[in-house]
């Protein structure tokens, strides 16, 4: 994944002018996590207002993912730079400026939970128009909901139009269906006799886009509006668009008929029942009512249920339209219920882009009801293909125990072309489908692998013929190349910011726009990627004086790989208040990937064992003792560097943990002795013997587990001990090491043509032992 450069929407880290002392020397624990006892940490390193520390260039190249692209000085230093000022001056100008930062981001942040809470659905011009066209039941010429008649007539634009847009500065076929609507809904009752004429002027001056097929349609426009233009035409109304353009409309209209009378299939039917509401008296209405649901709509859409009312009367039809009215008022959504969706889509939106660390109340709160309705089959999730798979994949990404069963209707492709979903193409819902199968957590999960083969091939079929079009082209390719299994965290974030559509709206029969949440993800997503970018630096510049303070950088034979091991750690464990556990996995990091260099190049039989023993004494070392400077660096690095991050392990655990980390590490060195003991004897083990010790030689025992030490959580001493633990340690280590060795393997195989096959020992020669093939023979 290539995230060189930065998009627009991610500015440079600006780092505040001022004075600052730098940050602490590795002897004292600087990075000791606040607020342990509380499960969901909050932010609490110092304001980025406060960083001046600057990245050398070299380094500021290598993690320019993760810290931008771009450097400038601070506003305040580039509007000020003319001006001199006093210390204290500025200082309160930064702090001013920085406690009003504080304040919008507090007041974004309450308005995008108010959001979570309760999901505010816009008007629907277009679905308020068909509920105004229902009469009251034994009353044909009164209309049964007034207050939607009344809303139409108090909310044309000027420019004749029905938009959700505030000031109808566009048109586009979402809008033109919507004032067709409305024109219609007056039409029927005789009234606004002004609002009709201005109304199809504004049609007749934009009838070009409906004839324009490379133009964006709501779904069914094809069918609806021809179907409500014959409607109109029918009661008289004259639009000031040619004859010829009509005939021409009206003539597509009914070859488009004609096409799906041919077709027989459940996802046709459930299609031609969906935009029913343009097809009037052409449509059997007792088989469209096939379609209720148990709330009494038809699809959720109070447009089409209110079609259905007025061309076959239904209690349940009514009750739903009477609940939705009594909700909105005079204006209806395009879709009720959309609660879950929404809900669903925002959790998903703030876990892509970072920050849904800062609502994890309200989201525990959405997933515990969206698990309440999937173990209640409900409705509302699993009567559409998209929120049933987004349901059950963030559920089952959060821990919920759910089951693939749910989708095993869905694990045919032609289950899933006889849907309405299907039968319309939608390429959202079978990118949900496949980012759900990707979720497996057992090899037995054959509904998920079905669904993602036939699912993969959908979408590949998709790009190729050039059928995905606008932002999803770019979330389809995203996801067949990169599983979210191989992906780092941090990365996706800055990824997902750069892609995100502030607009996002969501295309049915009409546009359905949220009210501007999205934008307020955007910017607060902005904002804190930004802050962490300020943290991540200047913990970079204490990693760097770490590693010279130590003269790691004096030792030949190792590889310098700080800013590999760093990036490994910002790119997961990236929240800011996480500073400890980024340091420490770095540091280890480094560390062993120095002893392992040590172990394979860089010393003697006498130095290693030197290095062993010296770990076996750990405090009862003398300065005596060392049998070569090379070893004296690098044991009191490990001896430093452990100490300190012991302390600060045992700080945040309550109890002393220090011991056990001088095991792993004795444990690491024992298993590095063990295969240069194997180079050196050329010595080829069996699988077993290699496997047994390679998952310890690989090196995670000393970067992952001091890390979980420092995030906060209470650890037991059982806990990191029992067989659990070391199962889930295994089966990483064993993972590691074989995409590692895999990977070592194809280079030693290309170096074959020139060099021995002794330098690949011991695992090249496993392998042909074992009569295994090499890749490119394979």
């Amino acid at each position: 994944m290539s995230n060189a450069g930065c998009s627009s929407v991610l500015p440079a880290p600006c780092r505040q002018a001022g004075h600052r002392a730098p940050l602490p020397l590795p002897a004292a624990p600087q990075f000791v996590a606040r607020f342990r006892s509380n499960r969901r940490l909050r932010v609490t390193c110092a304001s980025a207002a406060g960083h001046v520390s600057r990245i050398p260039p070299t380094e500021a190249r290598r993690v320019r993912s993760l810290a931008g692209s771009r450097h400038r000085p601070p506003p305040l230093t580039r509007i000020r730079s003319g001006t001199p000022r006093c210390a204290y001056v500025e200082k309160m100008l930064v702090a001013e400026t920085a406690s009003l930062l504080d304040v919008h981001r507090k007041d974004r942040e309450a308005r995008i939970r108010k959001q979570l809470r309760k999901v505010e659905l816009p008007p629907s011009p277009y679905d308020t128009a068909w509920v105004a066209m229902v009469p009251l039941r034994g009353s044909p010429h009164t209309p049964c909901f007034p207050q939607c008649v009344e809303w139409i007539l108090q909310n044309q634009h000027e420019n004749g139009s029905w938009d959700i847009n505030d000031f109808g500065s566009s048109a586009n076929k979402n809008v033109l269906l919507s004032t067709l609507a409305c024109v219609l809904a007056l039409e029927k009752w005789n009234l606004g006799q002004e609002h009709i004429r201005k109304g199809l002027h504004f049609i007749g001056r934009h009838f070009s886009l409906v004839m324009d097929e490379e133009i964006a349609a709501p779904t069914g426009f094809n069918m609806i509006f021809p179907g409500m233009l014959s409607l109109a035409i029918g009661a008289g109304l004259q639009f000031p668009v040619r004859q010829t353009d009509i005939d021409g409309i009206l003539h597509q209209w009914e070859m488009e008929l004609k096409r799906q009378a041919g077709q027989k299939s459940y996802g046709r039917e459930a299609y031609m029942a969906y935009v029913s509401e343009g097809l009037g008296n052409l449509l059997d209405w007792n088989e469209v009512m096939k379609f209720q649901r148990k709330n009494g709509s038809l699809f959720n859409s109070p447009s089409t249920t209110a079609a259905a009312l007025v061309h076959n009367y239904d209690d349940k039809a009514l009750d739903y339209l009477n609940m939705i009215v009594s909700k909105f008022g005079g204006a209806v959504p395009t879709v009720y219920p959309l609660n879950m969706h929404c809900k669903l889509s925002m959790v998903d939106s703030l876990e892509k882009i970072g920050i849904s660390r800062h609502f994890s109340s309200e989201i525990e709160g959405i997933l515990d009801m969206a698990y309440s309705f999937w173990l209640q089959r409900d409705e509302e999730i699993m009567m559409d293909v998209a929120t049933c798979a987004m349901a059950f994949r963030l559920l089952r990404m959060n821990g919920y125990d759910v089951s693939s069963d749910e989708l095993s209707h869905l694990a045919e492709a032609s289950n899933f072309h006889n849907s309405l979903q299907g039968y319309l193409s939608d390429t959202k819902s079978v990118l949900e489908l496949y980012k759900a199968s990707k979720v497996c957590v057992s090899e037995h999960e054959l509904i998920l692998d079905n669904i993602g083969n036939w699912s993969g091939s959908l979408l590949s079929e998709k790009l190729c013929s050039e059928g995905v079009q606008g932002l999803p082209i770019l979330e389809v390719e995203y996801a067949l190349k990169f599983p979210f299994y191989t992906t780092l965290e941090r990365l996706d974030h800055k990824r997902n910011i750069e892609h995100f559509d502030a607009r996002g709206s969501h295309i049915l029969k009409t546009e359905c726009l949220p009210y501007g949440i999205n934008q307020e993800l955007l910017a607060l997503a902005v904002e804190d990627f930004t802050f962490s970018q300020s943290i991540y630096q200047d913990e970079l510049l204490h990693l760097d004086r770490w590693v010279k303070e130590n003269r790691l950088d004096q030792l030949q034979f190792a590889r310098q790989k700080l800013t590999y091991c760093y990036l490994s750690a910002a790119a997961t464990i990236f929240p800011p208040e996480l500073s400890d556990a980024r340091i420490s996995w770095a540091k280890n990091g480094v560390l062993t990937t120095v002893v392992d260099d040590f172990f394979d190049v860089g010393g003697s039989k006498e130095e290693l064992e030197n290095l062993i023993a010296l770990v076996e004494k750990w405090d009862e070392h003398h300065k005596d003792d060392f049998c070569s400077e090379q070893v004296r660096i690098v044991f009191c690095a490990l001896y430093t560097t452990v100490n300190q991050l012991g302390s600060i392990a045992s700080a945040v655990q309550n109890r002393d943990v220090k011991n056990h980390l001088i095991e792993i590490w004795l444990h690491l060195l024992r298993s590095m002795m063990t295969e240069a003991e194997w180079q050196r004897s050329q010595y080829v083990p069996t699988m077993e013997e290699y496997m047994t010790n390679g998952v310890v030689s690989f090196a995670l025992g000393p970067i992952v587990l001091p890390a979980l030490y420092c995030v906060g959580e209470k650890l037991l001493g059982s806990a990191v001990k029992n067989q659990e633990y070391s199962e889930l340690f295994r089966l990483m280590s064993t993972c590691g090491r074989l995409l590692n060795d895999s990977q070592g393997f194809e280079v030693c195989w290309a170096l074959l043509s020139q060099k021995s096959l002794c330098s690949c020992r011991p695992l090249n020669v496993f392998f042909f032992r074992k009569g295994g093939l090499p890749p490119a023979s394979a």
